[in-house]
C-alpha cells in the first residue's frame, strides 16, 4: 500500500522548495520502495524468453502482455525450435491477444527463432559467457532489441550489474536531474546512464528493483504528459516539478 507524503501543492503562494543538491539514487530507490511496495520478480530470467515476452505484444500494458506470453508458453512452448514448428493459426490466435498488428508479431516471432537457431545453435544462453561489449551485440541482432532491451537482459540473467533504464524510467531520472536530453534517444540514455553510474550499489537484487521502480513511477505518476505530480512521493525532491511550478507562477504575475 502506498504510504502518505507530504504534498506540495500547485496553489500554495510560496516557491516550492528547491533542494540545494540532488537526492541520492539510493535513497530515492528506497522513497519509491515504500510507496509502492517491493516489485514482483521479473516475469522470466531467461534471455531467450525476455525477448519473446518484448515481442509477443504491441501496445499493451503488463499484464496482457502477460497473459499472451502465457499463452504462447502453454500452447507452443518458449524454445525457438517450437515457435519455427508451430501453425500459423496457433501464433496468430495468440498474437492476438498481445494487441494490434497480429501478423506482424507471428513474424517477429519467426525471425526471432530462426535467429537463435542459425546463429546460436537455439541456446542463447551461451551469449551470456560472452564480454559484456559482444553480448550485447549480439542481443541487438534480434527484432525490438537496442541497448536499454541487451542491458536489461544483462541485468535480468544477473551477468552484468548494469541500471538498465526503458523510457519511463529514463524520464523519471531526466526530471530528477540525472543527465541531460540529448539530440537523440541514444545519447540521452548515456548521458543518464552516465550521472547515475557513481551511486549505483552493484547488487543485482537492488538494481533489478531499482529498474523496476523506475520504470512503475514513469507509468503511473511521472508520466510523460500530464505527470501528477501532486502525487509524487518524489515531489520535493524533483527539479521538474520546481521548474514546472514557478513558470507557471511567472506566467501568471
Amino acid at each position: 500500500m502506498r504510504s502518505s507524503y507530504l504534498i506540495w501543492s500547485t496553489n500554495d503562494r510560496r516557491e516550492p522548495p528547491v533542494p540545494k543538491s540532488r537526492k541520492p539514487l539510493q535513497e530515492i530507490i528506497t522513497k519509491l520502495k515504500t510507496f509502492y511496495g517491493s516489485p514482483r520478480p521479473p516475469k522470466t530470467a531467461d534471455p531467450f524468453e525476455m525477448i519473446l515476452l518484448e515481442n509477443i505484444a504491441y501496445l499493451v500494458g503488463d499484464e496482457q502482455r502477460e497473459e499472451a506470453f502465457d499463452a504462447l508458453r502453454d500452447r507452443v512452448g518458449l524454445s525457438p525450435v517450437d515457435i519455427v514448428t508451430a501453425h500459423d493459426e496457433k501464433l496468430l490466435e495468440i498474437a492476438h491477444r498481445g494487441g494490434m498488428q497480429p501478423a506482424a508479431r507471428v513474424e517477429k516471432l519467426r525471425r526471432i527463432a530462426n535467429i537463435a537457431l542459425q546463429e546460436f545453435d537455439g541456446d542463447l544462453k551461451s551469449v551470456l559467457d560472452l564480454p559484456a561489449s559482444k553480448a550485447k551485440r549480439a542481443l541487438k541482432k534480434f527484432p525490438s532489441i537496442g541497448d536499454p532491451g541487451a542491458e536489461k537482459i544483462l541485468l535480468f540473467t544477473r551477468t552484468v550489474p548494469v541500471l538498465a533504464l526503458e523510457s519511463n524510467g529514463l524520464r523519471v531520472l531526466l526530471r530528477l536531474g540525472y543527465g541531460e536530453e540529448r539530440k537523440n534517444y541514444s545519447g540521452t540514455y548515456r548521458s543518464v546512464q552516465e550521472a547515475v553510474e557513481p551511486e549505483l550499489k552493484k547488487d543485482f537484487d537492488w538494481l533489478i528493483e531499482a529498474h523496476q521502480l523506475l520504470r512503475r513511477h514513469g507509468q503511473e505518476l511521472c508520466k510523460r504528459s500530464e505527470p501528477l505530480c501532486v502525487e509524487c512521493p518524489l515531489q520535493l525532491d524533483c527539479r521538474f516539478y520546481q521548474e514546472s511550478v514557478s513558470s507557471r507562477r511567472r506566467a501568471r504575475q
